[in-house]
């Protein structure tokens, strides 16, 4: 298979750095500091894992020797660069990380090596009108309290919201704020600004469409130092807890407040058979498709409408239950899910058919279900997804995903730690080739030609 062939030229090649490894350690102490270069096994083992472990075939796959051999915490951008600079000048591979909340093994250092954790790199910059600067270990929780400070928000925040600037924009795709704003690529980027990894790194910046190629990345490209990204004017928002005896109707009164000014937050549905493995609030009543959606004040009434329109019941409207919303959202609800039921994987869906044919969808896997989110592609609000099942094995696994594609069903497997599930990777590549001659950043997860041209 291609992903054990390219992990095999990893292990050789990060079997070939071990021996040099002693020496790394040793320069990156001396001119860093000790306490900021760790060795000891314990340390570089929790840093050398994310939550790939929500798939059982990314668990089973990722060796249990991809463990990164020196783990650094840079308190500067200085001390990045010149770890990047020793890498290079030793071969030794390079994977960076912001607290490992990634699902698909982004953080997991493949080539063994060196960690960069991040999360020193705290702090924020700048503000103004529309945009926010701040360096690449700095949490959602504290950008939004800084952009509230002003009088706006974050136009878009992952599920997790303890993740980290960097981690987000080299790892992630969307999240709460997506209905509205779109994607990382949809103008959420100002400005980044990007070490790349050679002799002498010298920072790069990044504005607006030149910094595509370093989102959702993996930090194959460059490492993130720092970002300025949108934030929008501050509302009053409020949780409304809906149910429904069917997702149809979840999914037609959910389409009807994607229409509001202004459009909801975050809107998510869980169908029946989730909500009674979830069981995270009174205001989602066993045996009811539940929906969830963080809206404005203002709009509120014009919420219950579409609700009772669709022959649903208003059961709760919470200003405090905000951020649980936020927690029910996204691959988040794998992560809950899987807390109850572990034996529980889930591929990534999207289009009409999901809900159009919603009992052949659930059984093309077995104990299917659906969870929707609504967010905007290419200027358009609808619907994408998880479809949750029980885990068989990888074959049904697959031929389950195929059976989804019969029904009509948009598929994006998410049990890889390759790139290439948002789209041609082609500037990317270009990016990668550029800013890593040797090929040392995240080894092993760009597939193809990259990895040919690093070899």
């Amino acid at each position: 298979m291609r992903v054990q062939q390219l992990w095999h030229w990893i292990y050789v090649r990060g079997a070939q750095s071990f021996g040099q490894m002693t020496s790394v350690s040793k320069e990156l102490q001396a001119r860093l500091g000790s306490p900021q270069v760790k060795v000891e096994p314990e340390l570089c083992a929790a840093a050398s894992r994310d939550h790939a472990w929500l798939s059982p075939v990314l668990s089973d796959a990722i060796p249990d020797d991809a463990v990164a051999e020196v783990v650094v915490r840079p308190r500067s951008v200085a001390d990045l660069a010149t770890t990047l600079a020793v890498a290079h000048h030793h071969d030794v591979a390079v994977t960076a990380r912001g607290k490992g909340t990634g699902n698909y093994g982004q953080a997991v250092p493949l080539a063994r090596g060196i960690v960069i954790d991040t999360m020193g790199l705290e702090g924020v910059l700048d503000i103004g009108e529309g945009w926010v600067h701040a360096t690449t270990g700095t949490t959602f929780t504290r950008l939004e309290a800084a952009a509230r400070a002003t009088g706006q928000e974050l136009a878009i925040f992952p599920s997790t919201t303890a993740s980290a600037l960097g981690g987000f924009l080299a790892g992630g795709a969307g999240g709460t704020g997506s209905i509205e704003n779109g994607f990382l690529w949809d103008g959420y980027v100002h400005e980044l600004s990007v070490l790349p990894c050679w002799d002498v790194p010298e920072a790069q910046v990044h504005a607006h469409d030149a910094a595509r190629p370093y989102l959702h990345s993996y930090g194959t490209t460059g490492l993130i130092t720092s970002a300025r990204v949108k934030l929008v004017p501050a509302r009053r928002w409020t949780a409304l807890f809906a149910s429904f005896s069917s997702i149809d109707a979840a999914a037609a009164a959910g389409r009807s407040m994607l229409a509001f000014d202004p459009k909801p937050r975050s809107l998510s549905i869980d169908d029946q058979r989730l909500v009674a493995i979830l069981r995270a609030h009174r205001a989602m009543p066993i045996g009811r498709v539940s929906l969830r959606t963080i809206v404005a004040e203002s709009v509120v009434e014009s919420a219950r409408g579409a609700v009772v329109a669709e022959g649903g019941d208003v059961e709760a409207v919470l200003a405090e239950a905000t951020a649980l919303c936020v927690s029910l959202s996204f691959n988040h609800v794998t992560l809950r899910a899987k807390r109850v039921d572990p034996g529980i994987c889930h591929v990534q869906v999207a289009g009409a058919s999901t809900v159009d044919r919603y009992d052949e969808v659930c059984a093309a896997m077995p104990g299917g279900m659906v969870h929707l989110d609504a967010y905007a592609a290419g200027g358009r609000a609808g619907y994408g997804g998880l479809y949750l099942s029980s885990f068989v094995d990888e074959l049904s696994l697959h031929r389950g995903m195929d059976r989804l594609r019969e029904l009509g069903v948009q598929v994006t497997n998410p049990h890889t730690w390759l790139l290439g599930g948002h789209g041609p990777l082609d500037a990317v590549v270009a990016a990668a080739v550029a800013n890593d001659p040797k090929g040392l950043l995240n080894p092993g997860k760009l597939p193809g030609a990259r990895a040919e041209q690093a070899a």
